[in-house]
């Protein structure tokens, strides 16, 4: 029998130290939760901070000569081979997030055409311009609009030669990716890709995308990538020293690369989706970023007076998801002169800004900020020759978009 006794008291201990552990192991993993818990939280007070933006927007002024196109830039489809996404797709997204423009960036097949295949023209009320996305022999990725038909060939062509090329063919290059290779920097492109959607969601860790999804991906699936949104400092560097050294312009884009092609999806033998879920739809990417096109009143929104109005720099960045820029401006007092203008050196130049929503104002001179200040508009003078730009940040946003840019504009060159 005292055997017996003993092998209850050591069965009871064992049980006891089994209930303890799983209770630490439990306790572990509500505690690894907080965070995200937290997170989801956040994410509930800036989209009701958002909404309460929203009602206090500012109409644009009566006066103002110029109409705000939105559009986005750096698309993909299943035509290159590194997408999923369908024509339909990426028209549907386009009309629900009340795009005006579309350019396509398709990536170049050897066998056929991709520029030439691509979506073109007016498609449910949305101008598509096709392009292509190529590497050059320097290792440099650019954006050619339109595309052109030998695409396909270029890897073997030094960035100059192609960016001539695309100029006698009366189109834009713009270079993409700029940290990947500078020799961009000492050729003629027309502008460059200072902020790419593709390239900063790459730095999201996977484990804590997975349960941030868990807490928040039901109720607030745009506003999650608040939590990884960066400013690109060494893009934006790279784009003010580049246009210092060089003495001349360039015009600065946001990049939506979207490939709507990152999820999971069963599927019957037919072909027919049973079970999806795309965690970068092209409809939630067409939300995050755009470039604002400005085109004067009385000029119709086509092929030629979009491309004409983005080689000027008549354009900014737009952090939509945070709020419609739409009616920003950045323009020289006494003057035509808008961003991506050049200006005359005078002693007496002057600079005015505004934007939708008080907000504060950032003024950069080749690539310092040398004034700030908070309101719907600013006015400041020049001091002296430079490049002048703005950035426009919503302090009154809460964390995580707290400090993070709203508006990034092109600059004002006064020589």
């Amino acid at each position: 029998m005292p055997g017996n006794r003993s092998l209850d008291v050591s069965g009871l201990r064992s049980s006891n130290m089994k209930r303890k552990i799983l209770i630490v192991i439990l306790g572990l993993i509500v505690f690894s939760q907080i965070p995200f818990a937290y997170r989801r939280y956040r994410l509930r007070g800036l989209r009701n901070t958002i909404q309460q933006l929203a009602a206090q927007r500012i109409a644009p002024t009566p006066e103002n000569e110029y109409v705000d196109y939105k559009g986005v830039i750096h698309v993909h489809t299943f035509l290159g081979g590194h997408s999923t996404g369908a024509f339909t797709e990426l028209i549907a997204a386009a009309k629900a997030n009340q795009l005006d423009f579309v350019i396509m960036t398709e990536h170049p097949q050897a066998e056929f055409d991709t520029s030439a295949m691509t979506l073109n023209g007016t498609h449910a009320g949305v101008l598509f311009i096709n392009g292509n996305e190529v590497a050059s022999a320097n290792g440099d990725r650019l954006l050619l609009i339109p595309g052109t038909s030998n695409a396909a060939s270029m890897s073997i062509q030094s960035t100059q030669q192609i960016v001539e090329q695309q100029k006698l063919n009366g189109g834009l290059a713009i270079a993409a990716y700029p940290s990947e290779s500078e020799t961009w920097k000492s050729s003629g492109v027309d502008g460059v890709e200072v902020y790419n959607l593709f390239t900063n969601a790459r730095q999201i860790r996977p484990a804590v995308m997975f349960f941030d999804g868990l807490w928040s991906y039901r109720s607030y699936a745009d506003l999650m990538f608040a939590n990884f949104f960066r400013r690109p400092d060494e893009n934006l560097r790279r784009w003010d020293t580049a246009m210092l050294d060089a003495h001349r312009k360039l015009v600065a884009t946001a990049g939506n690369d979207a490939h709507s092609n990152v999820g999971v999806s069963l599927n019957d033998a037919s072909g027919k989706q049973l079970i999806g879920l795309k965690l970068d739809p092209y409809e939630r990417g067409f939300r995050t970023v755009r470039t604002h096109v400005l085109i004067k009143k009385g000029i119709s929104l086509t092929r030629d007076s979009l491309l004409q109005a983005l080689s000027q720099g008549h354009c900014y960045i737009s952090f939509d998801l945070f709020g419609d820029g739409t009616g920003f401006g950045f323009s020289a007092k006494n003057s035509d002169k808008i961003m991506g203008d050049e200006v005359g050196s005078t002693t007496n130049a002057e600079f005015m800004v505004r934007a939708p929503l008080a907000a504060r104002i950032v003024v950069i001179k080749n690539g310092n900020v040398v004034e700030q200040s908070h309101g719907t508009t600013a006015e400041f003078p020049a001091t002296g020759p430079g490049v002048y730009r703005v950035e426009i940040y919503l302090d009154s946003l809460p964390a995580p978009a707290l400090g993070k840019p709203w508006i990034i504009s092109n600059p004002i060159y006064l020589r």
